[in-house]
């Protein structure tokens, strides 16, 4: 492939719902620009950038992939993500990389969730945008409709470059809102001339005047000609609106159909006009040895600088950095510094990927996103630059994953495996997690929803044939008491030559303070117990505190005070008195109103205003309590509830279901409380199943 400046590269996103058509669509962009000779389908698992076994399988992406295209003169590198929203990290990868987006409507399912979350990335990420309705040969598709509720939604951004042409009810071209002229479809998504129907006259008189409004804005000159009745000139329509897309105050609409190839031209030519090259765009980092900000701004004169936005490891293909050049000119034979890392690596080969095709190339200028194989100590987020010159850029911030399931190896000699292909799914995706609760006695798998994580027990047995099965996790309980008693614990043991004995009597109450296991005390009188049986004493309630009697879960909130005892000059010994220690307080804990201590989270959730009634209703039915609400921006409303954690299984699954995936949520611990007597009951009966299970 050839070499491209700044100038001539254009990133663009694809966003949109999932199964709206983005990779359909980036087929037929491929397709058109006569990268292949023939369009893939997702139905045969044939296309460019849904390579993935996993993706194949589903019909839907899983991982943002790169299909880099050339238009003309121009670049154009396609970043084609995942609209469900399990795989928001990958999405949050592809932004990182882009300049401007394309958000991706189909004709006949309309604006959705997806959508109105893809504009929502735009404005975070300050990306100028255009929508393309695809769909258009569907029975159903309402171009006017879509329209309407992006203007509706959006105001008057929204300027409708196209209007469809139809004959006998059939998706056969479009008007160009701009030229004001006709365009029929011809073979391969190309187009010729062709008369403007009448019908179409009324809603391409109001379009345009949209148009122009948006065209007198841009200056004081154009204004004055607008207001004076002269016609603007095609440059000057042409450049005003250019500006305006870039500054992101005119948003185009433009149309076709991704399955049938028509649009995809016209799509890849309002790409190279209306976006940004990467040179119009700011990139901001540090000066690692003076601390001071360096603009790296895609000049291609500046020090080499590049950021890793995301890493491939795949076991067939191999790991690869994929990177965006920020600054200089990268090229195959040069080492590159790892500032966060402080190690330095020589390049041995530079690529650009299509899907998972590896195109190697000498070098990429600033602007430009490609490939590094093989980088053994860099990860998604680092920034790689000169020794002499190093660079850091801020890291990306990914969504929290606050789904959980609890997983075990299915096959005892495969810990290390399991644990190694779990390492490098991670370096895939920092949405992610492996946390090992040992005090729970469980290893847990975070994810932002129950699909990804279900495709990352699927990945790991077709890529690294290795097993694990995931189930619900265990709930963090505690146990406690709530009234003192007092106890005696005798350990006697004889069985030829020195005996056992140790003898103690211990007040078991509650300390007042959950957050420490226990406190520990001795009021001895007499020397009735050695001061140097005394650690013993503690180390026998150490132990027992970890695992309560009750139901198995760490005790809180206790208070043992050693008061009296018993010991034997040959017999007694430390382990005699913590054996002692250990059955008063199994004896003593049991007869002290002991309860289970449940988790509670403070949890938010941020949903459209239509759907608060929904949502607390569903939260009361959680056993939550809601503490109030906050207006946020986009019509939103945030819900801050105390919540049982134990009721947040699945909550990510019951949210989606409620707001079409329109509600997002987090949470945190917030202390404990005592659990309700059905919910104790149910507890202790499954911890007495599990132990006669185990045969305990």
């Amino acid at each position: 492939m050839n070499v491209y400046t700044s100038e001539k590269i254009r990133n663009v996103v694809l966003l949109g719902h999932g199964g709206c058509g983005k990779t359909t669509l980036a087929e037929a962009m491929a397709f058109s620009a006569g990268i292949t000779k023939r369009q893939g389908k997702v139905e045969e698992g044939n296309t460019i950038s849904d390579y993935d076994k996993e993706e194949i399988k589903r019909l839907f992406s899983i991982s943002t992939s790169v299909i880099p295209i050339v238009y003309e003169d121009t670049k154009i590198n396609i970043l084609d993500t995942p609209g469900y929203f399990d795989f928001a990290g990958e999405t949050e990868e592809g932004l990182l990389a882009a300049d401007a987006a394309v958000i991706v409507i189909s004709a006949k399912a309309g604006v959705e969730v997806g959508t109105v979350k893809a504009w929502e990335y735009c404005e975070k990420y300050k990306l100028p945008r255009m929508f393309f309705v695809t769909d258009m040969d569907d029975d159903n598709a309402s171009y006017r409709q879509v329209v309407e509720e992006l203007t509706n939604r959006y105001g008057k951004r929204i300027a409708p470059f196209h209007i469809p042409i139809r004959e006998n009810e059939k998706f056969v071209g479009f008007v160009n809102v701009v030229k004001m002229a006709g365009r029929r479809f011809t073979s391969m998504g190309k187009y010729e001339e062709c008369d403007i129907p009448d019908y179409s006259m009324e809603n391409l008189n109001k379009f345009r005047e949209t148009l122009l409004d948006s065209v007198a804005e841009t200056s004081e000159e154009l204004m004055d000609k607008y207001f004076s009745g002269e016609e603007f000139t095609a440059d000057e329509i042409s450049s005003a609106l250019r500006e305006n897309v870039i500054g992101g105050n005119v948003v185009p609409v433009l149309m076709g159909s991704g399955i049938n190839a028509q649009g995809p031209a016209m799509l890849l030519q309002a790409i190279e006009k209306y976006f940004p090259a990467p040179v119009k765009r700011e990139c901001k980092g540090t000066a690692v040895k003076t601390g001071a900000p360096f603009q790296a701004d895609y000049k291609e004169e500046l020090p080499v600088s590049a950021k890793v936005f995301k890493t491939i490891a795949d076991p067939f293909i191999g790991k690869f950095s994929l990177i965006k050049i920020c600054s200089g000119i990268l090229k195959s034979d040069s080492s590159i510094f790892n500032a966060e890392r402080e190690t330095e690596e020589k390049i041995s080969r530079l690529y650009i990927l299509r899907g998972k095709e590896q195109i190697e190339v000498n070098e990429l200028h600033a602007g430009d996103i490609g490939a590094i194989g093989k980088l053994s100590n860099t990860v998604t987020g680092d920034t790689l630059s000169t020794k002499a010159f190093p660079v850091l850029f801020d890291k990306p911030v990914m969504p929290v994953p606050y789904t959980s399931q609890r997983f075990k190896t299915k096959n005892k000699g495969d810990d290390d495996k399991v644990s190694q292909a779990l390492a490098k799914l991670m370096d895939e995706d920092l949405t992610l997690r492996v946390v090992n609760d040992k005090e729970n006695r469980q290893t847990l798998l975070y994810g932002i929803g129950d699909q990804q994580l279900e495709i990352v027990v699927t990945k790991l047995f077709n890529k690294y044939k290795v097993e694990i099965e995931i189930m619900k996790p265990k709930v963090p309980y505690r146990e406690t008491l709530r009234k003192k008693i007092r106890v005696q614990g005798k350990y006697k043991k004889q069985s030829g030559g020195h005996g056992q004995y140790g003898d103690v009597h211990i007040e078991f109450e509650p300390s007042g303070n959950t957050e420490e296991p226990y406190v520990f005390e001795e009021k001895i009188f007499g020397g009735s117990v050695p001061r140097n049986y005394f650690p013993a004493v503690e180390k026998g309630i150490a132990e027992c505190v970890l695992k309560g009697p009750l139901a198995g879960y760490p005790v809180v909130g206790l208070k043992a005070t050693l008061v009296d005892g018993s010991y034997h000059p040959v017999d007694s010994s430390e382990m005699a008195f913590k054996m002692a220690t250990i059955q008063a307080f199994k004896q003593g804990f049991l007869s002290a109103s002991p309860i289970l201590l449940e988790p509670i989270a403070t949890l938010k959730v941020l949903v459209p205003d239509k759907y608060t009634g929904d949502i607390m209703g569903d939260l009361n039915k959680r056993r939550g309590r809601v503490l109030g609400m906050n207006p946020e921006a986009l019509g939103k409303q945030e819900i801050t509830a105390d919540i049982p954690l134990s009721e947040l299984y699945g909550y990510s699954t019951d949210l989606r279901s409620m707001t079409g995936g329109a509600g997002d949520f987090s949470y945190e611990f917030s202390r404990y409380e005592q659990a309700p007597g059905d919910i104790q009951q149910k507890v202790i009966d499954e911890n007495e199943k599990e132990l006669m299970a185990a045969g305990e």
